[in-house]
């Protein structure tokens, strides 16, 4: 339906190009105006409010309202509201942010860059390695590894790092020299008769291949997330990161993990890192580093990382990286006192209570005749809808199945997230509430059974 005339949709339409978005659908249907939000919830202009299931881009981690950031933003914004970090230049948020995130990281880690975004934190931590292996004399040891829909960013090389197919068609993408190895998803991937562990060698012996064929001598890093996230919230299966980790060892390809989303709590540990054991070289994180209540990434790099980059700068004169607004004063602050309300609200304790109840709920709509499979740790998890429950397979993509849930779970008072294949995520705010859990699942039920209806009304059987 066409936006009312001169309403903020048709204003919207007339000017804006989103990102991720249908453009001549949009015009023709118009944007959702989110005007105010509040907890976990958010309202739209229409007045109607709705549950952010995702956290916005599963990144509000602390909701849609907090007056201590507001106050953080303000105060910072009264004292030093900018200023660079370039040129040995510094100021008091840089520092103390810095300072927390190195005594919070996973592994033993040397210093903190800062950026604005997790796709500008993964492109700079891809030059990082390419300067590198430069500075230490390794100039042919500069491939670097993705996995088939994993997600690191949208630019020109975080998308090409990124694993999924509509970030490389009409854009000239994947760059040179990036590869991408095998997607660990036990559901769909796994053989008849193998376990996970054995699914783990596997994928483990896919990677080492792939490094052998290249030649170990030009493979630089691979990127990877704890949990693969938009690709379809892929949760490693057993075994997968101890032999993963074994195989990079082998031939000095340095890890970079991507904890954009799996970050601060949301898989159950501080880092997702924690949670299955990984240690890497460098480590990126964002969204829920200031809950996202201002920009701001960082990319975390150890000891013998830092070293590289200190030899190439001091033979240069320079490390010519950086962002005007690298480690900028207000949003600095946000994220300082973000980290402050994580310690003082036990972070991991308070997922260890919701996430089993929210992971609990994922696993009872298993059993619905739309749902393959349902996923997740912590308080991320996905509902994967099959048309036939017994061979797995995916309903035809043309026919949008997630894409309707949505809406219908939409009219439930749900914001959800579609994901390839058919997938639905969940990772809401950290702040939520056992009982505000239960009205998304009862929800999401709903909307599922009336999707059920009406798929049976055109002919579909959901074996």
């Amino acid at each position: 339906m066409t936006p009312p005339r001169n309403s903020n949709a048709m204003r919207d339409v007339a000017n804006v190009l989103h990102p991720y978005t249908d453009h001549k659908a949009h015009v023709a249907n118009g944007p959702m105006v989110i005007t105010r939000g509040e907890g976990v919830r958010v309202w739209d202009d229409q007045g109607r409010s709705y549950i952010d299931t995702v956290a916005g881009l599963w990144c509000a981690a602390l909701g849609f309202s907090n007056e201590r950031l507001v106050q953080a933003a303000t105060a910072q914004m009264r004292k030093l509201p900018f200023y660079h970090a370039f040129t040995s230049k510094s100021h008091e948020p840089l520092i103390d942010l810095s300072e927390m995130l190195i005594e919070r990281a996973p592994v033993p880690m040397s210093k903190a860059f800062f950026a604005n975004s997790g796709s500008e934190a993964n492109d700079s931590a891809l030059k990082m390695i390419w300067y590198f292996n430069n500075a230490i004399g390794r100039p042919e040891k500069k491939k670097v590894i993705g996995r088939i829909k994993g997600y690191h960013g949208v630019t020109i090389a975080s998308a090409s790092l990124t694993g999924l197919p509509y970030n490389h068609k009409l854009f000239d993408l994947p760059i040179a020299g990036v590869l991408h190895t095998s997607n660990p998803h036990f559901y769909h991937e796994g053989r008849p008769g193998e376990s996970e562990d054995e699914f783990s060698t596997r994928m483990a012996d896919e990677l080492e291949e792939m490094i052998i064929r290249e030649g170990p001598q030009t493979v630089a890093g691979m990127f990877a997330e704890p949990v693969m996230g938009a690709g379809g919230v892929i949760v490693p299966p057993a075994g997968y990161w101890p032999k993963i980790q074994a195989v990079l060892k082998k031939y000095d390809v340095l890890l970079v993990a991507d904890e954009v989303i799996c970050g601060f709590g949301r898989t159950g540990s501080y880092w997702g890192c924690q949670t299955y054991g990984i240690e890497p070289d460098i480590l990126v994180c964002a969204k829920a580093l200031s809950s996202s209540f201002l920009p701001i990434s960082a990319v975390l790099v150890n000891e013998r990382v830092y070293q590289g980059l200190a030899d190439g700068a001091s033979s240069l004169g320079t490390w010519g990286h950086g962002f005007t607004y690298s480690g900028h004063p207000v949003a600095a602050a946000v994220a300082i006192e973000t980290l402050k309300i994580y310690d003082e609200m036990d972070l991991v304790g308070t997922v260890g209570r919701t996430g089993p109840l929210m992971q609990a709920g994922l696993a009872a709509l298993a059993d619905h005749p739309l749902v393959g499979e349902a996923r997740g740790v912590g308080m991320i998890g996905a509902l994967e809808l099959v048309e036939d429950k017994v061979t797995r397979r995916n309903f035809d993509p043309s026919k949008k199945i997630a894409g309707r849930a949505q809406k219908l779970c939409e009219a439930q008072g749900l914001i959800m997230r579609v994901l390839p294949g058919d997938g639905i995520a969940f990772s809401p705010p950290l702040v939520i509430s056992e009982a505000e859990i239960a009205e998304v699942m009862t929800g999401v039920e709903r909307a599922l059974d009336q999707l059920a209806v009406e798929l049976r009304r055109e002919g579909f059987s959901l074996v």
